[in-house]
């Protein structure tokens, strides 16, 4: 957009009189936020508005992004930047004497999703809008995020994340045209109507109302906006009466009041259920709404729609979407079974089938009682097209919807669908050979592979400006708009003035961290010790016990000899557990006592630091992540989908340290051999361990005398605190067998740190590493990821 910086002091000056009635020097950074966010918007409205237009005149064809999580973060300087005056705002904020960053970090994390899977939707939606594709987002309008988490004496602590905060979401916008009533509960018995059609009739059936908040998606410097909806749950007023107390009223606003509800009760269960349909069921009705403007016949409806089930969480929408074309437009089953599975798609995130979403028949029947029959009658007529093709009776019953009282949410995904994708080529490999193998023998032609990617603006112009500038400096700006010209950093592999300050720019970072660790941990760490970070969800499969593990060795090393020649070493974890995982929370205990008896021994003389920094989020991960040199992907191969994380500190220049699991592998394909540092058993290796059940942990520990040595001590009262834990930790390796190989993979993990150490102490080398990462890693940029679904899935047009 075209914009003076004059002409922007006026416009915010106006404004701030206008909404707060001060002026500049009054203003509190959060009333500053809350007036440039209102210019903000000022200055996009006509542009989203003039899209939507164009988009309805065009007819042109639309995907819809339907996620339970989607993970932006803040979106000031995100909207800023992709309007072309995020400059021009710093600069004048300097003029008016303002503190940008204290502005910047008045705004609240965007709290609707809690890791990858969030993150990566919140990615696909900055994609689109900057690829010029036309693709919505679908979600709920959480009222709170996962959980603010708090460590107190070394344990998580969940509180409300009420990330509205006095301000509320300045970005979106209330669509009160656009709201839908959404059934659930009660019975349903079919009838004939006077047409002889048969018809569902409902008897008291609760009526919840949907109402859409709109936030825009802005695409970068292209004047294209797309949209993110999120919905809210309403009482309608003809129903009031329905809900006399506080507490039935706060049942319905526990709908969309939290991300994943604890589901180790009944009424959790149903509740997060009632969440994904409510979301599900609210985007299909007001699609087919928006849709049928067009004047355009219903079974061709694929024409114009794409329909994306991100994870199994939305997966009702295939007999959701047939539920609204039978019973509320008439058509015929046949028919409307055509266009639901041109319309469906289905991303796959998890190898763990475990993790497949399930749903107990009684309780959906229950809650969804007419989408239950239409689950039976499409897993009826599924068996009886299978048995009829002379499809093996294992694999029909393998693959069929409904099977042991329960609704396989992801059966319904591919069945109902045209498309699967995984979101890595080892992912979408062992889906066909293993987690979905007998879908792949019935529909071969529905798989495919798309890589996951991440914005590289945010990681790289927002959260890293002084190595963008760095970049700038050497190849010119152009990678700014083209990523892949990241590849001309190859050309200075060999330029000690370059690796120098693309070295010195990473030490800057180190230092930005190092501060804020001072300020919120009181932990004093060296800019000279190696950052070696893990940051993502705690769970035993990403395996951040096998880090702890080695932090144990390395604390006996040093007192076993204080004046051990290495590299001083800082380990900094991030992660949430989530609130029914013991283990996980265990772990987090176990880290923290671990920090504070590594960080109050002198002996170490400090070559030996451990950091946990609480409520990791995107906010954090932007400090975090630039300043990393070291890069922990050490899941268990064969068990993490992807990753995105590691993208990330690829492109921001940390050296990854991984196994050959998700995309860790494409990410040694572009950077080489030379430029990781691969360690442990590959998927081969562990799926021999699976068919020969040949792995007994107790041998491994007892005769290994350091692995023993370190594993005792979660039990032999070295770690102060952490009685219970330990004993948790120890059963887990030692009695439960070591469900993800640490013990087998340790020895791997110790030789490739010492590696790490050795290479970190030649300057010159380890900085071509670093810039050789970065110069590869355009090829995990999301807007690549999102052309190749847009073009080879949803077939739309730019």
């Amino acid at each position: 957009m075209q914009l003076t910086k004059e002409q922007f002091i006026r416009d915010f000056k106006d404004t701030l009189h206008e909404e707060q009635l001060i002026k500049v020097p009054a203003a509190t950074p959060t009333e500053i936020f809350a007036t440039l966010a209102k210019l903000v918007r000022k200055y996009y409205t006509d542009t989203w508005i003039d899209r939507n237009r164009k988009l309805s005149e065009n007819q042109e064809k639309i995907a819809y992004y339907f996620s339970i999580e989607f993970l932006p973060g803040r979106m000031l300087e995100t909207n800023l930047l992709n309007l072309g005056i995020l400059d021009l705002v710093k600069e004048a904020f300097a003029d008016l004497d303002v503190d940008f960053n204290a502005v910047k970090n008045a705004e609240h994390d965007m709290a609707l999703g809690n890791g990858g899977l969030g993150r990566l939707a919140a990615a696909f939606m900055d994609s689109l809008a900057t690829t010029g594709y036309p693709g919505f987002g679908n979600g709920l309008r959480y009222k709170y995020g996962l959980f603010k988490q708090r460590i107190v004496d070394g344990y998580q602590v969940e509180l409300p994340d009420s990330w509205f905060g006095s301000t509320g979401n300045v970005w979106e916008i209330r669509k009160d045209h656009d709201v839908v009533d959404v059934k659930l509960f009660g019975d349903v018995q079919l009838q004939a109507n006077e047409e002889g059609r048969i018809i569902p009739v409902y008897k008291n059936a609760q009526v919840l109302r949907a109402v859409p908040y709109d936030v825009p998606q802005i695409g970068f410097k292209n004047g294209v906006i797309n949209n993110l909806r999120l919905w809210d749950v309403e009482i309608p007023e003809e129903y009031e009466l329905n809900y006399p107390t506080i507490a039935d009223r706060r049942r319905v606003q526990d709908i969309t009041a939290t991300l994943y509800p604890d589901d180790s009760s009944y009424e959790g269960k149903e509740l997060r259920l009632i969440q994904e349909y409510f979301m599900t069921s609210a985007g299909l009705q007001t699609i087919i709404k928006s849709y049928l403007k067009l004047g355009r016949p219903l079974e061709t409806i694929y024409e114009k729609v794409s329909v994306h089930i991100n994870d199994t969480h939305p997966a009702v929408a295939p007999a959701e979407f047939m539920r609204l074309l039978i019973d509320d437009y008439g058509l015929s089953w046949d028919k409307a079974w055509e266009a639901t599975v041109k319309t469906m798609s289905y991303t796959n995130h998890t190898i763990l089938s475990e993790a497949l979403e399930k749903w107990d028949a009684n309780l959906f029947k229950t809650v969804l009682p007419r989408v239950y029959q239409i689950v039976l009658e499409i897993d009826s007529r599924f068996v009886a097209e299978m048995t009829q093709n002379n499809v093996a009776t294992d694999i029909i019953e393998n693959t069929r919807i409904v099977k042991d009282n329960q609704i396989h949410m992801a059966n319904l995904a591919i069945i109902g669908g045209h498309s699967v994708n995984g979101v890595a080529k080892l992912h979408t490999e062992l889906l066909k050979e293993d987690t979905l193998r007998d879908f792949y023998t019935l529909y071969p032609d529905k798989f495919n592979n798309k890589t996951n990617g991440i914005v590289q603006r945010r990681w790289t112009q927002i959260a890293a400006p002084e190595l963008s500038e760095a970049i700038d400096a050497t190849i010119g700006t152009g990678w700014r708009r083209d990523i892949h010209e990241l590849q001309k950093l190859n050309d200075f592999a060999d330029d000690k003035a370059v690796l120098d300050q693309f070295y010195q720019v990473k030490k800057e970072a180190k230092a930005k961290l190092a501060a804020y660790i001072l300020e919120t941990t009181g932990i004093e760490v060296s800019t000279d010790a190696i950052f070696d970070v893990q940051v993502k969800r705690l769970h035993a499969y990403k395996r951040q016990l096998l880090n702890v593990l080695h932090i144990i060795k390395l604390y006996w090393d040093l007192k076993d000899n204080p004046d051990k020649d290495m590299v001083p070493r800082v380990f900094i974890f991030g992660a949430k557990a989530a609130p029914g995982y013991h283990f996980a929370k265990s772990v987090i205990k176990l880290i923290n006592e671990l920090a504070n008896l590594i960080n109050n021994d002198a002996s170490l003389q400090g070559k030996l630091k451990v950091v946990f920094l609480e409520n990791y989020n995107v906010s954090l991960a932007e400090l975090i992540i630039p300043a990393a040199d070291v890069s922990e992907q050490i899941s268990l191969a064969s068990k993490e989908a992807s990753g995105t994380s590691n993208m990330k500190f690829m492109m921001t220049g940390a050296i990854t340290l991984a196994t050959l699991d998700g995309a860790n592998i494409e990410i040694k394909d572009e950077v080489g051999d030379d430029n990781i540092v691969i360690f442990g058993m590959d998927k081969d290796a562990v799926y021999h361990h699976y068919e020969a059940h040949d792995y007994y942990s107790r041998g491994v520990y007892e005769n290994n005398p350091v692995i023993k040595r370190v594993v005792d001590t979660f039990v032999n009262g070295t770690i102060p605190n952490a009685q219970s834990e330990g004993s948790e930790i120890y059963e887990s390796l030692i009695a439960y067998n070591d469900e993800y190989f640490l013990l087998e993979d340790f020895p791997s993990y110790v030789a490739a740190q010492e590696y790490i150490d050795a290479l970190y102490r030649d300057k010159e080398k380890w900085a071509r590493m670093s810039l050789l990462n970065i110069a590869n890693s355009d090829k995990f940029t999301s807007d690549d990821t999102i052309t190749a679904y847009a073009e080879e899935i949803w077939n739309l047009r730019k």
